[in-house]
């Protein structure tokens, strides 16, 4: 059973960064591919950024691309999110998923499991 935790969320001003992080247990769980979602009272879930087991793929939403970063740590078995140039839109519960069958982006072969979530609140 993996089991993922979040951390680092909080309230930050308009243009700020924040660095999630998401600590992950369980069988295998190094060998498969890691992603960011974000949900809203007023959206669902969104991806926000995927990479691959390796690390040697990342992947973003246009929403977040060029000011986000995401990294892993195998030997850790942890994954993060760093968002620059923060804007209240990216208000938002920041999940961490494990994908045991796709590439961590949104497809036709995934297979998510999500954490609890950590609260990002942008204000201006």
């Amino acid at each position: 059973q993996v089991q993922l935790v979040e951390s680092g969320g909080g309230s930050v001003r308009t243009g700020g960064s924040l660095r999630l992080s998401c600590a992950a247990s369980g069988r295998g769980v190094s060998s498969y591919a890691m992603a960011w979602f974000r949900r809203t009272p007023q959206k669902e879930r969104e991806w926000v950024a995927a990479i691959s087991w390796d690390g040697g793929s990342k992947y973003y939403a246009n929403a977040v691309k060029g000011r986000s970063t995401i990294s892993r740590d195998n030997s850790k078995n942890t994954v993060s999110l760093q968002v620059n140039n923060l804007r209240p839109e990216d208000t938002a519960v920041y999940y961490c998923a494990v994908d045991r069958r796709g590439s961590g982006v949104p497809g036709l072969e995934n297979a998510y499991h999500y954490g609890q979530g950590t609260q990002v609140t942008v204000s201006s």
